[in-house]
């Protein structure tokens, strides 16, 4: 029991040091496994950052006004998160974008560090969306619903990892945390994803399931058919576009 808890508190520590620019206050040597584990704790994660985003939107609105909120609510969560998703939704709009129905072009633009055309738009529609969306959460939702979408949608990409190969043969950033999740690797994800949902309106709640889990089967069908499996950029765009949809889904649900 007591192995497994620091095999659990490794791995949680892998997650921190990979999906977030913050330090962690001692210094570890993970292994292999800690960096496959730390998929499972990545809802957690974003639990956390959600939880940053909605403490700014509450504390900054009265005092500035609900866009200024959530525009510093928005780059603060891009300092923390080392806009790590953002860049794989942007690799994943120059290389659909720009490869064709080529597989092998594809996985090479979205491996090139430069950015095109694609990327710009698709991040400016991207980060503009979330601003707006982020701006327009009704007062009560200003912490809540930042956290659920966050968890969630990581959840939901987390989830891709169950139904899909890595489609990479060579070596990757994201090559180390990859693995096909089964079993208690997969319920914790999935359990941190939806805890937050217990906090919603039941109606919210459900909605909010549902659009997660149709962005998934969306997003695992895409990524099947046009590559044949997952890509860390492929997670990191999926997590962005259900969260905003989860946001942009809690908005009207929540209205008087």
């Amino acid at each position: 029991m007591i192995a497994a808890l620091r095999r659990e508190a490794r791995a949680l520590a892998a997650a921190w040091i990979y999906f977030t620019r913050l330090p962690l206050p001692l210094r570890l040597d993970f292994d292999a496994d800690d960096w496959r584990h730390a998929t499972s704790w990545w809802p957690l994660v974003g639990i956390g950052m959600g939880a940053v985003t909605g403490a700014v939107l509450t504390l900054a609105g009265p005092l500035w006004g609900a866009g200024i909120a959530a525009g510093l609510a928005l780059g603060l969560g891009l300092l923390l998160g080392g806009a790590q998703h953002e860049d794989g939704f942007g690799d994943c709009c120059d290389g659909f974008g720009g490869g064709g129905a080529d597989r092998e072009k594809i996985l090479a633009i979205m491996k090139d560090s430069r950015v095109g055309a694609f990327a710009v738009v698709g991040l400016v529609v991207l980060l503009g969306l979330k601003w707006q969306a982020l701006a327009a959460l009704p007062a009560g939702l200003l912490l809540l619903a930042p956290i659920a979408a966050a968890a969630l949608s990581r959840a939901a990409a987390a989830g891709l990892m169950a139904v899909l190969s890595y489609a990479r043969t060579g070596p990757s950033r994201a090559a180390p945390v990859t693995s096909r999740l089964r079993g208690f690797r997969l319920a914790l994800p999935l359990a941190l994803g939806a805890l937050p949902l217990a906090l919603l309106p039941a109606a919210a709640a459900l909605t909010a399931l549902g659009v997660a889990l149709a962005g998934w089967a969306l997003a695992a069908l895409w990524l099947r058919r046009r590559l044949g499996g997952y890509t860390g950029d492929g997670l990191g765009a999926t997590q962005q576009v259900i969260e905003i949809a989860l946001l942009l889904t809690l908005i009207p649900l929540a209205a008087p």
